[in-house]
């Protein structure tokens, strides 16, 4: 099974990281009677904002769990299977393509940001929203091995993975300040519970006690400097 279709990943996203969408969608401008994919959509973080504005929009993702969550909103979304690295899409078909800390989980970075700009319009914004390997999150993956994903906060590496694809690009880092949790111990049981790649490496430990506590002082560590999570924020604007 998917990693991302154990736990609750649509409460995580509308409880906890919800205010991702509607900014990515702002900086990107999108407004209405625009055709708008998010890749990697999830429960519809993006999609769902860029819909509130009037834009035309359809939200891939390769996670039936999620999609069927995200049209149990009843949005005026077209939700569609696909995988980020080879999306099921003519060229140029959208005006803006969002991704929001979705596609930079797909393995082959090289052919997620091909794709993601092959389906955008010439002079269209492709725009991402990706956690930092620095940041809160950056050490939230540490605890479980880290994830090659995270490249993706590295402005630099993301420029090259575009390379040629846009002419022009902004990253921004950006914080979201997180008010969920009360303790330590609420936001360890809360990821174990609804968010999958915690409930799979939990799954896969040779040692969980081992784990938990390596968690559990992560966790502790983030509550006392202020929980937050760092992202980048990635506006470019495809060549051609």
């Amino acid at each position: 099974m998917n990693m991302w279709a154990l736990g609750d990943y649509p409460r995580l996203a509308r409880e906890v990281v919800g205010g991702l969408g509607p900014r990515l969608v702002a900086a990107c401008g999108v407004r209405a009677g625009q055709r708008v994919l998010d890749v990697g959509t999830g429960s519809g973080l993006a999609a769902l904002a860029a819909a509130e504005v009037g834009a035309s929009v359809v939200g891939a993702d390769i996670t039936p769990e999620l999609l069927d969550a995200a049209r149990s909103s009843g949005a005026p979304v077209e939700w569609v299977f696909g995988d980020a690295q080879k999306l099921p899409f003519s060229d140029a078909e959208f005006d803006v393509v969002l991704s929001c800390v979705g596609a930079m989980f797909a393995p082959d970075q090289r052919a997620t940001a091909d794709e993601l700009v092959r389906v955008c319009r010439p002079g269209g914004v492709v725009g991402m929203v990706n956690w930092t390997p620095g940041g809160s999150i950056g050490g939230f993956f540490e605890v479980f091995g880290g994830s090659p994903a995270l490249s993706w906060g590295d402005p630099d590496h993301v420029r090259s993975l575009f390379g040629d694809g846009v002419s022009a690009f902004t990253a921004v880092e950006e914080r979201l300040a997180v008010s969920r949790f009360s303790s330590a111990e609420e936001y360890c049981a809360y990821y174990k519970a609804n968010f999958g790649p915690v409930i799979a490496a939990f799954a896969e430990a040779e040692d969980p006690a081992a784990l938990d506590r390596r968690f559990l002082a992560y966790a502790a560590g983030e509550m006392r400097a202020g929980l937050g999570y760092d992202y980048l924020l990635v506006v470019a604007r495809r060549a051609g």
